[in-house]
């Protein structure tokens, strides 16, 4: 079993971040404000959409058997066509609502659109170039206005995703994730891009000390992490991005494979890479495991976390 544990549609970008709001502006661009534009899908997508039809054509084409649907802050909220998707295809899709607990009216969202439209997981955006921190700078996740929000999902049961940005950003964490998780032991956390390592950071000591510390948050009994968006942090390297295999194995003797779960970030990602060569880079990249652990990151881990 083939299962991407970190991908997107949405019906139009209608998201707002730090550089203002986004909207889809065709051939695969969006506008970001009023003159940035920037390009998040390859040409051919003329509208800039990703529909659940077209991702499921490239699921069918390489093989991938689910997909689990996140959302955030960049292409902007589209929880009901999610949810409408998760219904629609319930062997193909799992997924995750989005929400913004600073925000006004955010619980009556959260009862909403996370009980009525059947979700069994939140996903958080973060990080400050696209997520909820540029657009709240001054947010804490262990805030006591947002406890609420950590104590009903450990109350239901439900998976908390999060995005939390580069390496020493305002987004990156670690010690608020840390103070929740041990508030809330049975809260059940996905911290998503691997945690962003790439080679800048690497050769810090005091970045990479940062990094390895987010990820042996995944230590914790209840914490996983997802490969999602590697090779974009590897761009300079080119295909097939080989850092990303030192990353995924450094992750692995921290952690242990039973903790990592492989994501693409498609559709953002395509322009990087076709579909079928990030399928073909999840296994590359994991070829120091056993044919068992490569399967648990490739599928079985993301069926348990997310299923």
């Amino acid at each position: 079993m083939i299962i991407d544990a970190h991908a997107h549609i949405f019906p139009e970008v209608r998201g707002r971040i730090k550089g203002g709001i986004t909207r889809s502006a065709g051939y695969g661009k969006i506008r970001v404000g009023t003159d940035q534009m920037l390009r998040v899908l390859p040409p051919t997508a003329i509208e800039t959409v990703h529909p659940p039809e077209v991702l499921i054509e490239h699921m069918d084409w390489v093989g991938v058997d689910k997909t689990v649907l996140l959302q955030g802050t960049f292409y902007g909220e589209c929880n009901r066509y999610a949810a409408e998707a998760i219904q629609s295809w319930p062997d193909r899709f799992l997924g995750a609502a989005f929400l913004d607990p600073w925000s006004p009216g955010a619980r009556h969202m959260f009862d909403k659109d996370v009980g009525e439209l059947g979700f069994r997981a939140v996903k958080l955006e973060l990080s400050e170039a696209a997520g909820l921190s540029g657009v709240h700078p001054d947010l804490r996740l262990d805030d006591p206005d947002v406890a609420w929000l950590w104590e009903a999902m450990e109350q239901h049961d439900f998976l908390l995703t999060l995005d939390l940005g580069a390496i020493n950003s305002i987004s990156y964490q670690t010690d608020a994730i840390r103070n929740i998780i041990d508030q809330h032991p049975h809260l059940r956390v996905v911290i998503a891009h691997l945690c962003q390592p790439n080679p800048a950071a690497e050769q810090d000591e005091v970045l990479w000390k940062a990094w390895k510390e987010q990820i042996t948050l995944a230590q914790h009994p209840h914490v996983w992490l997802d490969t999602a968006a590697l090779p974009a942090y590897l761009v300079e390297e080119g295909y097939p991005f080989p850092s990303a295999r030192r990353y995924i194995q450094m992750a692995v003797d921290l952690v242990g494979a039973d903790k990592i779960m492989w994501g693409t970030d498609v559709p953002g990602l395509l322009t990087v890479a076709t579909y079928r060569q990030l399928v073909d880079l999840g296994w590359a990249h994991t070829d120091f495991l056993s044919s068992e652990d490569q399967e648990k990151i490739m599928g079985l881990n993301a069926a348990e976390v997310y299923g």
